[in-house]
């Protein structure tokens, strides 16, 4: 930690990016620690379990807690996960956020 303030620093670009998470990540509660990690960073977007047996979504937000969330969908997932890759893409600087809040899509 450290500094503490506003989640929105100022000169802090918004990013947005895209995730895809492979591995064991389904019916392990991935989601909602996806979910809750995300709203830990103040970040917006979404996630949804795929048909082929990934999660994937969206992450918005101030580009340092991007970065901090995309090392944990890397790294750390939910407890009982076991990540074997995680892709990111259509990374773009937005001007707004385009979502309220961090959602599980079903």
């Amino acid at each position: 930690g450290g500094g503490g303030g506003a989640a929105m620093a100022d000169g802090e670009a918004l990013v947005s990016v895209d995730y895809e998470v492979s591995g064991k990540v389904q019916g392990v509660f991935f989601r909602k620690y996806t979910q809750g990690e995300a709203k830990r960073l103040g970040l917006v977007g979404w996630v949804q379990n795929t048909s082929h047996g990934t999660v994937q979504g969206q992450i918005q937000g101030p580009t340092t807690r991007v970065r901090e969330l995309q090392e944990w969908l890397r790294k750390i997932g939910s407890p009982q996960s076991r990540i074997s890759r995680a892709d990111f893409s259509n990374e773009k600087k937005i001007e707004a956020l385009e979502h309220k809040e961090f959602q599980i899509l079903k």
